[in-house]
């Protein structure tokens, strides 16, 4: 129904579409020039880092585009709506996925895939059956844990019924910084990222798995542990859907 809506109006939802294809070339044309100076940035060849690139982009236009519902809790928080939400016979989560899904997403999912496909037909990757399994995880996971971000973000409009923008440094600012193997931005930022929000799990680890500078089921499966996020995230949204109050408009 969303998709029906969204293509009513053709032309501006593929100029949308389009615009997103061309917002999320300009990130990787940062790449490109990063790597037409320089060989390599700690050891990471530029096939490399866009395998980074790809893996981040691509989780995190999944997660955002099914995940949209969630960042417009503010505005529902505000103006009452979420108040119909709440006496509707489905979950709350459920409500929220199904609330709004912007199919315009998908110029930047198309973007991360073509470069995606670049990356690993670089012959960086040996591949086998466990490294495909490994590259599947680390973007299934990845977007998992993006979405448990948005789901964070949304708790704290419980808390405060304005969005709070230092959020989007761990969202947006994430894939971001995920353009690049997050080990380059020293081994402080990478333990935050593996234990505290854990974007590492899903990218830097295995990919040392995949390029074969670490081995074991360890780097293989990192991915699944990031999943762990998702238990004090939902918490934290519970945690707050408790404490809401109605604004009585």
């Amino acid at each position: 129904m969303h998709l029906q809506s969204q293509m009513q109006y053709k032309l501006s939802f593929f100029l949308v579409t389009l615009g997103q294809f061309f917002a999320a070339l300009t990130v990787f044309l940062g790449v490109y020039f990063m790597f037409a100076r320089f060989n390599a940035v700690q050891g990471f060849t530029y096939r490399q880092a866009l395998l980074c690139y790809a893996v981040m982009g691509t989780a995190f236009a999944l997660a955002e585009m099914f995940g949209q519902g969630f960042q417009m809790y503010p505005r529902m928080l505000g103006n009452g709506e979420f108040d119909r939400a709440l006496v509707r016979p489905r979950g709350i989560v459920f409500l929220s996925l199904a609330m709004h899904m912007d199919f315009a997403r998908a110029g930047l999912l198309i973007q991360n895939v073509i470069v995606l496909v670049y990356a690993v037909s670089g012959g960086d990757v040996i591949w086998t059956w466990d490294k495909t399994l490994t590259l599947f995880l680390m973007i299934a996971c990845g977007s998992l844990v993006f979405f448990a971000l948005f789901l964070v973000q949304a708790a704290f409009a419980f808390f405060t019924v304005e969005g709070l923008e230092f959020m989007n440094i761990l969202t947006y600012g994430g894939r971001e910084f995920g353009r690049y193997p997050f080990s380059v931005y020293g081994r402080g930022i990478l333990r935050f990222l593996t234990f505290g929000i854990p974007l590492a799990l899903f990218q830097y680890y295995p990919l040392l798995y995949l390029l074969g500078r670490e081995k074991g089921a360890l780097y293989m499966l990192a991915p699944l542990f990031s999943l762990l996020f998702l238990v004090p995230a939902y918490a934290f949204f519970r945690l707050g859907l408790k404490r809401y109050k109605s604004t009585g408009s």
